[in-house]
């Protein structure tokens, strides 16, 4: 198996310059990390006695935590086409998980919220798992990031998969890209953790300020399976695999905020940190965990509800814990009135929610969120974030079989639920179904679902 320890020198050596752009005055720096499969309690600050976090701890302790933060679909493409578009992923064709086979992806004339900012002057780069389309004319390069480092699908997307039908099925190796160029064929992820936090401290490191502000955008493959450490990176937690590629993720948020303060840039910089799905519990050890219902690939809030912080120093109260009913597809409308920026000219399913972002207030959402699996519409949350319907939908379950060890999955069964509606405040593991109880929410959300489903058809 090829590692990819020998090119770390070269690929941090390999900045390009800053784009020559006019300085945006009082325009702040944004960091967005988003990482892969990380479950809401995989971290100190969420509850999480599994891991040991203290930078994202330290985060959270200076800046915003939220509770009530979801994704608008719980696997990888789909959910990254939401965070890029402020869309449904469903409104812009990217449905569950693209594969090595996909010939499409995320569509050239759709705006990410990278062009959104690059038009207000704004250098933009990419570090990281993208998994919105492999082939160049969907690649960051072509929508809106100056440069590109990492893998564009899914690590676990190769020959060394556990399970035996994905050992012939996938290639025998993942590739690596500079912009859209191949740099290496991986089948070793040791260091990729630590690729990606020394590539993103390398963009900061030769970002210049008076060129204009820096949107960095790190994509972490981990917590995803395959699970894999640096042991010459950091010292192990002693708390099992899992825990110690927790550290290095937030080991990596610890060494970008040091770059940020060497460089002058701390003070002005926008920290937000999300996952983009709950835990894959079919891997048992190897996957993170959630306090709710069920995980990654449900509708149920163990699939959509992650942990979200939000830091910006004089701009963000420290200690907060915000309540805020919010979802990735306002995270493009509410950086754009950050910067001041005018809406793409497309239909957006997203909603300015920046004071909400900010700490400075907790919504509601202009109208209630629909969760989708796939082409099904399965669940809509209210605009205040209180209840929760399900409408009829099947659904992956790992029922009462033994967690699985060791990094081979334990296969899921299926079940279904019924039109089921939950009070999240008072039953956020949505055990208890109260339709009967509230036929006008039920009614309402309903109404929203059937003209929702029916616009994005």
């Amino acid at each position: 198996m090829r590692a990819i320890g020998y090119l770390l020198p070269l690929l941090l050596a390999c900045g390009r310059p800053a784009a020559s752009v006019s300085p945006a005055v009082e325009l702040p720096n944004i960091v967005l990390i988003f990482t892969d499969d990380m479950g809401y309690a995989d971290i100190g600050a969420y509850g999480g006695d599994h891991v040991t976090t203290p930078h994202l701890d330290a985060l959270a302790e200076e800046g915003v935590r939220f509770t009530d933060f979801r994704v608008a679909q719980a696997v990888c493409t789909a959910s990254r086409a939401a965070l890029m578009t402020g869309c449904y992923p469903n409104r812009v064709g990217l449905r569950g998980a693209l594969d090595h086979t996909a010939k499409a992806g995320l569509a050239p004339e759709e705006v990410t919220v990278a062009e959104v900012l690059k038009a207000e002057g704004y250098r933009t780069a990419m570090v990281g798992k993208w998994h919105l389309g492999h082939f160049p004319p969907y690649l960051p390069t072509n929508q809106g990031f100056d440069s590109y480092l990492g893998i564009p699908y899914s690590h676990d997307m190769w020959g060394g998969h556990p399970q035996e039908w994905a050992q012939t099925y996938f290639p025998a190796r993942v590739p690596l890209l500079r912009d859209t160029m191949l740099l290496d064929s991986l089948s070793d992820f040791t260091q990729l953790n630590r690729l990606y936090n020394q590539t993103a401290v390398k963009v900061i490191d030769e970002h210049d300020p008076a060129g204009g502000p820096l949107f960095l955008y790190l994509a972490h493959s981990l917590p995803h399976v395959p699970l894999a450490e640096d042991p010459d990176y950091l010292d192990p937690t002693g708390q099992g695999l899992y825990a110690d590629v927790i550290s290095e993720i937030d080991a990596g948020v610890g060494e970008i905020r040091d770059k940020l303060t060497a460089k002058g840039m701390a003070e002005n910089t926008l920290i937000i940190f999300s996952s983009d799905n709950g835990p894959w519990l079919s891997y048992g050890d190897h996957a993170g965990r959630t306090p709710f219902r069920e995980g990654k690939a449900t509708s149920f809030e163990g699939g959509v509800r992650v942990p979200l912080i939000t830091h910006w120093p004089g701009h963000t109260p420290a200690g907060k814990v915000s309540v805020a009913n919010l979802m990735t597809i306002d995270v493009l409308p509410s950086l754009a009135k950050l910067v001041d920026a005018p809406l793409p000219d497309r239909t957006l399913d997203g909603h300015e929610r920046l004071d909400d972002f900010l700490g400075i207030s907790a919504g509601p959402s202009p109208e209630p969120y629909a969760i989708y699996w796939l082409d099904d519409l399965q669940a809509v949350v209210s605009a205040d974030g209180r209840f929760k319907l399900h409408l009829p939908h099947r659904y992956s379950t790992l029922g009462d079989q033994s967690p699985a060890t060791g990094g081979m999955p334990v296969k899921y069964r299926q079940d279904s639920i019924g039109l089921a509606l939950f009070n999240l405040r008072e039953d956020p593991g949505e055990a208890k179904n109260l339709a009967d109880r509230h036929p006008d929410i039920v009614r309402d959300l309903t109404a929203f679902s059937v003209r929702k489903g029916a616009e994005l058809q």
